[in-house]
């Protein structure tokens, strides 16, 4: 774990310093949008359709995301605030799209502009301001709001080696997370560097992430799957004495290292970018962005330590079922996480539940959409198949 920390804070005073121009403020940045939209507005009476879906786009990863909005509303007002707004900037480019009449697309816009006004109101009423204590608050919140689901994946895999004889792999783990690192600062810098300007920067990042989620789905749900298969004692002490020499395949070490770099990879690039857009906004709050990002690395360090100690007091039974529990919870957080990222980008639909209330909840990968709920609707009626199924097994059995 120290060798993981000291890899984080060596490749984070690696980010580019701050841009030299006096730090906006959240009303400014509104400004700024009500301008472009303007544009958009313009661009759309000339018949050109596409290139107002763009001007869009460029308003929400060049500006709201870029210049630190989307993470301040996240951090000191709520994650549905936020995602009630991506929700609205989809919905203008939906109608964009349609062909819909210049008033009704000029009164989306307007709607758009308003959300954000309450949103830098509500933030400028709370003193979550674009400086000083601002800065430190979003840079905590920032680093552990992501650093969580991490944290989570790698204390579970951690947790299932030592108590399965493997402490020799857990070098392997922190390799896999140290690679996760390392690709999340590679991915980052080719967004904000090499792709810098492009209408596509923003949606091309999200696809990725989006992807990337999808895929760990996948892995979590493998490994899920196997712990469940071992938490009966006659299945645990089969596996146990099938392992005389107590060392793990090539296979599943690599799935169980791959997890990890899946999960620190998904999460380390959100988090460098948002501290990217910190940076850019924060001349003369520098100490302060990096008080948050020391403030907020303790504090997960803490929650690692207190959560891999509680983890290896669980006895072997309970420990695999509470595990394998947890990988799958993960796994449909990541279903969710990953298809809202998929929904940024344009890459599928948006349609927004208001029937019945739903909470948004990014750290349970919970959003009021019909795309990501059905899903992980899905995903929970199938593994609660399963689990009747082995349940029926064991009993025909025994």
């Amino acid at each position: 774990m120290k060798k993981l920390f000291i890899c984080i804070l060596s490749l984070f005073l690696l980010l580019p310093a701050a841009s030299s121009d006096a730090a906006q403020t959240w009303q400014q940045i509104h400004d700024r949008i009500g301008v472009q939209l303007d544009q958009v507005y313009e661009i759309y009476k000339t018949g050109n359709a596409d290139g107002a879906k763009d001007a869009v786009n460029d308003i929400y990863y060049g500006i709201y995301e870029k210049d630190g909005l989307e993470s301040a509303v996240r951090s000191g007002i709520s994650s549905k605030s936020a995602n009630l707004t991506e929700y609205q900037f989809y919905t203008l480019k939906k109608v964009i799209r349609a062909g819909a009449p210049q008033s009704e697309v000029e009164a989306e816009g307007a709607k758009l502009l308003n959300m954000i006004q309450d949103e830098v109101t509500t933030l400028e009423t709370r003193g979550v301001e674009s400086g000083g204590w601002g800065m430190f608050l979003q840079a905590f919140l920032i680093l552990l709001r992501e650093g969580v689901e991490a944290i989570l994946v790698l204390v579970g895999i951690i947790a299932y080696l030592g108590r399965a004889g493997h402490e020799k792999e857990l070098s392997t783990v922190y390799n896999w997370a140290i690679a996760g690192v390392i690709a999340s600062f590679i991915s980052a810098y080719l967004f904000v560097s090499v792709l810098d300007n492009s209408t596509t920067t923003g949606s091309g990042r999200e696809i990725i992430e989006g992807c990337t989620a999808l895929f760990a789905v996948f892995v979590l749900l493998g490994t899920s799957a196997w712990m469940g298969g071992k938490s009966n004692a006659k299945a645990w002490k089969s596996y146990i004495d099938s392992k005389v020499k107590l060392t793990l395949s090539t296979g599943k070490s690599r799935a169980l290292g791959f997890a990890v770099f899946l999960a620190v990879y998904r999460e380390g690039a959100e988090v460098i970018l948002f501290y990217q857009a910190l940076f850019n906004n924060a001349i003369g709050d520098i100490d302060m962005i990096w008080g948050g990002f020391a403030a907020a690395c303790a504090a997960l360090a803490l929650l690692f330590f207190l959560m891999q100690q509680g983890a290896l007091r669980i006895p072997v039974g309970p420990f695999f079922k509470v595990t394998s529990a947890f990988m799958f919870v993960l796994a449909v957080t990541f279903l969710g996480g990953g298809l809202k990222e998929l929904q940024e980008a344009d890459v599928i639909s948006t349609s927004v539940i208001e029937a019945v209330p739903v909470p948004s909840i990014d750290l349970l990968g919970l959003y009021p959409t019909y795309e990501t709920i059905v899903p992980q609707l899905l995903l929970i009626l199938a593994a609660a198949a399963m689990v009747s199924y082995r349940k029926r097994s064991a009993s025909a059995e025994a």
